[in-house]
């Protein structure tokens, strides 16, 4: 392997920046965006117990605050509780918002690593190539050993692929599920709403 990046010469060296941070990305945001830690089970229903049972008390608001993203929104429907139901819808909208951004955190940085590798890689074959042509000892003298110089060449676009082609499909599976997460969220957000106004039994 090692002799593999000194024959693909310097333009390797930001490719392999690139796959640890791909790789450090994709681990982050799949521990981040783990369904049960978002979207915990059973939190509506214990919410809406808790709140008929005591009412939105500080300490249940602040225990809300800090549980889940989930909660946040929660938390900051059941703090308008006393206003109406377009005030409280707003201020689960504005919370929803702030949610919906941080569950898209790195994932711009991840679509990025997937979309400039192949540039990158095809950079260093181009370099490569430059390098191989432009030396006096590569002209047509010995090809075995201009093939050779090709496919070293070659090296940076076929590592800058590696990298492109799994970035892209996390890129694309995260995407897809913050999407899902923050509908989800949307759904039992109405349902609060509704609950705690009396429109749903």
């Amino acid at each position: 392997m090692f002799s593999i990046i000194q024959a693909a010469g310097w333009p390797i060296w930001p490719l392999l920046l690139a796959s640890i941070l791909s790789v450090a990305l994709i681990i982050e945001r799949a521990g981040a965006l783990r369904r049960a830690k978002i979207v915990p089970p059973g939190l509506l229903q214990s919410v809406i117990a808790e709140f008929r049972k005591s009412g939105a008390s500080d300490e249940m608001l602040k225990r809300l605050d800090n549980h889940s993203p989930l909660g946040r929104v929660f938390a900051a429907g059941l703090r308008n509780t006393r206003n109406s139901r377009e005030i409280m819808k707003e201020a689960i909208e504005e919370a929803g918002r702030g949610v919906a951004h941080e569950l898209e955190r790195f994932l711009t940085s991840l679509g990025t690593i997937a979309s400039i590798s192949p540039l990158m890689g095809l950079f260093g074959t181009v370099v490569g190539m430059i390098e191989i042509f432009g030396s006096s000892t590569a002209a047509g003298n010995n090809p075995q050993a201009l093939a050779h110089g090709i496919s070293v060449a070659l090296y940076n676009t076929g590592f800058g692929l590696i990298i492109a082609i799994p970035s892209m499909i996390f890129y694309r599976h995260f995407r897809a599920q913050v999407d899902s997460l923050v509908i989800e969220m949307e759904q039992q957000a109405v349902k609060l709403v509704e609950l705690v106004h009396g429109e749903r039994a």
